[in-house]
């Protein structure tokens, strides 16, 4: 699984000179079985790390894709209970993080979450709709159970603020590059480059960028600024279409793209 930790990815990934792929997926989308699927093929297929999603109820942060795959997921028994069985049969060999909502985890309650995600093998934990210090118990018991705490910054995070809403967080930044929802967009935006520049200034830790991302493309231009690229809806869209070849294809194309970007 990922004892290895997202530090130590981190390095390899720098040390070969390139950006990393971070493919997201919905815990038990479409179903169990081709969700578990799915996480072994991206891993095959060259992603660096990945981030599996809590399905819930009022996921506000996502576009209709995410959200339809969410409540697909819970339909079909997916639980907070049930996506970290899944972590734990895919014993992935790249970090796996949970990207999740904050109810999830204090309804499962944050200690026993904390520790049940680092047994099952989990490498890290992003809060969706917790900015950096609204919740310090569940802060500090993710940290005690030596999971990272991926921060996520956003353009319009004034630049007063940058230094809070990063600290605290480790692992990586998750630099959210368009506003709004989840959902693939037209192209990665142009202030990109200065985006990622603005939080260099403010951690060491690596910056990966995602929202709006879904193109062999896109994925290139954003892993020629940014540190690593997050791409979800349009790997979503593609497993409940095609499948996990569907999916698995697209990651491979992905990472092709975001591995030679800088060639």
């Amino acid at each position: 699984m990922s004892e290895a930790g997202i530090a130590a990815r981190w390095r390899v990934i720098a040390g070969a000179g390139r950006a990393a792929l971070i493919p997201f997926f919905t815990a038990g989308y479409p179903s169990r079985a081709v969700s578990l699927a799915a996480l072994r093929g991206a891993a095959d297929a060259g992603a660096d790390l990945v981030e599996v999603g809590v399905p819930f109820s009022d996921p506000l942060a996502d576009g209709p894709t995410i959200q339809g795959a969410t409540h697909a997921a819970l339909e079909g028994g997916m639980t907070a209970a049930g996506v970290l069985a899944l972590v734990h049969d895919a014993a992935l060999a790249i970090p796996v993080v949970l990207m999740t909502y904050l109810n999830p985890v204090l309804a499962y309650g944050a200690r026993r979450f904390a520790g049940d995600a680092r047994a099952a093998g989990a490498a890290g934990v992003l809060l969706t709709d917790a900015p950096a210090g609204a919740d310090p118990d569940t802060e500090a018991a993710i940290g005690e159970a030596g999971l990272d705490l991926i921060r996520l910054v956003a353009p319009t995070t004034a630049e007063a603020r940058l230094g809070d809403a990063v600290r605290g967080g480790s692992g990586f930044v998750y630099l959210i590059t368009h506003l709004g929802v989840t959902g693939v967009r037209d192209a990665v935006p142009a202030d990109l480059a200065a985006q990622v520049a603005r939080v260099r200034r403010v951690t060491a830790l690596p910056v990966a960028a995602g929202f709006g991302i879904g193109t062999a493309a896109q994925a290139a231009a954003a892993a020629r600024v940014a540190d690593g690229v997050v791409v979800g809806s349009a790997i979503v869209e593609r497993l409940g279409k095609d499948g996990v070849a569907g999916a698995t294809a697209l990651v491979r194309e992905l990472a092709g793209a975001v591995h030679e970007a800088r060639a």
